[in-house]
């Protein structure tokens, strides 16, 4: 597989020159991005380095843009497997065992979530996956204090929108105090040197969590609020800023709060197959510069899937427990994570 991450990281002189990664509007020509990495062009490591985009942060670590770079390498290249994990069914590494032992092969991308606060736990979780060469991605389900459970993500709501987003109220100030945990927490990351694909408000379309229910207008407002003060205050310069629709939303365009605010996007769908529509509209959005992660999915498309429907998600990162065991066939789970396209934990680059 040396020879598939060497063609990987030679393929950014095509996906930048044609496709970009990039946090500037406009569109380019994707024709030769969107070959696999079996057909991409050799060049050297440190060429490809001197096409290195920056991340909407000018301040991220250099671990973070190395990240970020080859994620932009890889997009219209590969797809980098993902798992969420969780910590319920006798083992933190349940699903990570179960995929091991069906296919030989680990995910690449391990899914993390603050939720119940367990910032210690999932900090240690994180920094034992990077130490084995792996990447990580952290979502937070919690209610409107910025604490609790999935169960607190539907059934709390901001009651005043208006106050809660302007700096100097009460409720402002009880929106930072919670907002702020999660900021400590990752800062605890930053320190290691580890960088993360932050994914917070996700499903930020849909509608049933609270970070929706106020509108387009007041999640901007609310997105914005967060980039600020983890990127200016909190000196977050680990993280990876990721943006996930949902799969049944509408307006996309409407909840957007513009590049300078996102660094990849994404959208979910637990419908079967390569799930093409939905990449075209989140393309709509993005541009053909930004990549595109399939942020959550229960079965796996298989790369013929994703060939045949020009879906060229960056990563996929299948839902915990029985999205994973009973959703996935294990003949076409094994194949997917042995397939050249798909890039899987002992294929990724050495970070340190």
């Amino acid at each position: 597989m040396i020879e598939k991450i060497t063609a990987l990281v030679s393929a950014i002189l095509i996906a930048v020159s044609a496709a970009g990664c990039s946090n500037n509007s406009g569109t380019a020509d994707t024709s030769q991005a969107s070959q696999t990495s079996s057909g991409a062009a050799s060049v050297t490591a440190e060429a490809a380095a001197e096409k290195s985009v920056s991340l909407s942060n000018p301040n991220a670590t250099k671990e973070a843009q190395a990240l970020f770079d080859y994620i932009c390498e890889t997009y219209r290249n590969g797809i980098i497997s993902g798992q969420q994990e969780s910590t319920w069914m006798g083992s933190d590494q349940y699903e990570f065992d179960y995929i091991y032992e069906k296919t030989g092969k680990y995910p690449a991308i391990r899914g993390l979530d603050y939720m119940n606060d367990d910032f210690n736990g999932v900090n240690k979780r994180a920094a034992d996956w990077y130490e084995r060469g792996g990447i990580v991605t952290i979502c937070w389900h919690c209610g409107c204090d910025f604490g609790g459970s999935w169960d607190e993500c539907m059934k709390t709501e901001i009651s005043d929108w208006d106050a809660a987003l302007t700096e100097g109220t009460p409720e402002y100030e009880k929106l930072i105090k919670g907002m702020d945990k999660g900021a400590e927490a990752l800062s605890k990351l930053k320190d290691q040197n580890i960088p993360v694909l932050w994914r917070p408000f996700h499903e930020l379309d849909g509608g049933w969590f609270w970070w929706s229910k106020g509108g387009a207008e007041n999640f901007k407002k609310l997105w914005t609020i967060m980039y600020d003060r983890y990127t200016n205050y909190w000196k977050l310069d680990n993280l990876i800023w990721v943006f996930g629709y949902s799969g049944n939303g509408r307006d996309y365009d409407k909840w957007f709060p513009g590049n300078e605010y996102v660094d990849i996007i994404g959208a979910d769908s637990y419908t079967d197959g390569a799930n093409a529509d939905l990449y075209k509209k989140v393309v709509a959005v993005a541009g053909e510069e930004v990549p595109i992660c399939f942020h959550e999915c229960g079965r796996i498309p298989t790369s013929q899937q994703l060939k045949d429907g020009k879906a060229d998600w960056v990563w996929f990162m299948t839902w915990h427990t029985e999205h994973i065991t009973d959703h996935n066939d294990t003949a076409v789970l094994k194949e997917i994570y042995n397939d050249e396209y798909v890039i899987t934990l002992d294929e990724l680059p050495k970070w340190k």
